[in-house]
């Protein structure tokens, strides 16, 4: 591995795409750490602290959020946009039509992308500076609206600086941010546990058991990324003029978890919505009902939370994933899978196929979500934010970015065979 990393040091042009990854992420770090005027932290910081789901959401920001600095909202407004844009695309009769126009089709749906992320910021942040009111120094209009337009000003930032790490680095923009944050919260993490190691809190037993299963999380999470059911497709022979095309036998790949991590995050915000409103605009009686039998950690939270993880999974591959498209694009290829006709068929079997496969992947991101509960159970170690679900993200990024490089390499490592 080190000497993979020294080889691609030499190499001037990926040597400049990692030099320049590196230089935005550690501007994002620094925003992280820049405060929004007007606000009191202390007290902001407590009120995140006082709940888990709030805990989640400043893990991906990097801490961002618990400081309230100018990128307190982090990139989320800009993947609910693309995802909104994603569900739209099969909705709106226009913009799919410029989603098969090739390179210029995607360039328009990406502006009206970023169009969707600033008001989308803009009204989350109105609602968060009004939730968290009683963190401001000086309520009021002028200050909810110079507070907003700073957290939208940020949250655009951040956007652009993803783009940019997609364009000019290694790729992967968005996700290596948020790849970012989660990283730079593991020393506090950390500290933390190891001061409740020394008060006592905790003992050694539990910290190995938390290594424990930390590692078999991570081999977990490896093992569901890359794993993929592959059908077989064979194409038969064509001949135009003089040449034989086709011929070959290929495969169809369909990936285990075919949502990724964006399940967890639909149901994360679905279920942080109730929560919020609870808090702010109820009373005492009603806030400690739904904290006794809603809150987080209880078994009716836990299984609500599980079952809309599962409803999004099958949801968002229906949306991604069209089996009778599959099914033309093979059949208009001349290709067929072996045994069964092509057209109707063939897309029935890829439909069941992936129903099988995408309950194991919604299942799995299930357990991983509502992980660390049970890690509370059983190493009895408090407010453990770094969960299965951060580690799904830090792992798929990771590979997702190892695969970056590696094909960088090939195209270095190959370059005199193109000569």
């Amino acid at each position: 591995m080190l000497g993979s990393i020294a080889n691609a040091l030499k190499a001037t042009e990926l040597r400049t795409k990692l030099l320049y990854t590196l230089g935005m992420i550690f501007v994002f770090r620094l925003g992280a750490h820049i405060p929004v005027p007007g606000v009191n932290s202390e007290k902001f910081a407590e009120l995140v602290s006082s709940g888990a789901i709030f805990g989640f959401f400043d893990v991906i920001s990097g801490g961002a959020l618990k400081n309230f600095s100018v990128f307190a909202m982090g990139i989320m407004p800009y993947i609910n946009a693309s995802i909104i844009m994603q569900l739209l695309t099969v909705v709106i009769p226009h913009l799919e039509r410029l989603s098969k126009e090739g390179e210029e089709g995607r360039k328009k749906i990406t502006q009206y992308t970023r169009y969707l992320t600033v008001v989308l910021a803009f009204i989350q942040g109105i609602g968060m500076v009004v939730g968290v009111g009683g963190s401001l120094y000086h309520p009021g209009p002028a200050t909810y609206l110079m507070t907003a337009v700073t957290i939208t000003a940020g949250t655009t930032f951040l956007m652009w600086t993803g783009e940019q790490i997609t364009e000019k680095g290694i790729g992967n923009g968005i996700s290596l941010l948020i790849f970012a944050g989660i990283v730079s919260r593991v020393p506090s993490g950390l500290q933390r546990i190891m001061a409740y190691l020394d008060a006592g809190t905790i003992n050694i037993l539990s910290l190995v058991l938390l290594v424990v299963i930390g590692g078999l999380v991570i081999a977990g999470v490896v093992m569901v990324q890359e794993g993929q059911r592959r059908i077989p497709v064979q194409y038969a022979k064509r001949v135009v003029g003089r040449r034989v095309y086709g011929g070959q036998t290929t495969h169809l790949p369909l990936r285990v978890n075919q949502a990724g991590v964006i399940p967890v995050i639909f149901a994360s915000s679905l279920l942080m919505f109730p929560e919020t409103l609870v808090k702010y605009f109820s009373n005492e009686a009603i806030a400690a009902f739904y904290s006794k039998w809603f809150g987080w950690g209880t078994v009716s939270h836990t299984v609500i939370y599980a079952l809309l993880i599962i409803g999004f999974t099958f949801f968002y591959t229906a949306v991604i994933m069209n089996p009778s498209d599959m099914a033309d694009n093979i059949k208009k290829y001349g290709g067929f899978i072996p045994g069964l006709r092509p057209g109707r068929p063939t897309a029935e079997y890829i439909s069941r196929v992936m129903n099988k496969i995408t309950l194991a992947g919604a299942i799995f991101l299930a357990l991983v979500a509502i992980l660390p509960n049970f890690v509370l159970m059983a190493t009895q170690i408090p407010n453990i934010y770094f969960g299965g679900t951060a580690l799904l993200i830090v792992v798929g990024v990771a590979l997702d970015t190892m695969k970056q490089l590696e094909s960088h390499m090939l195209m270095r490592s190959y370059q005199g065979f193109i000569k």
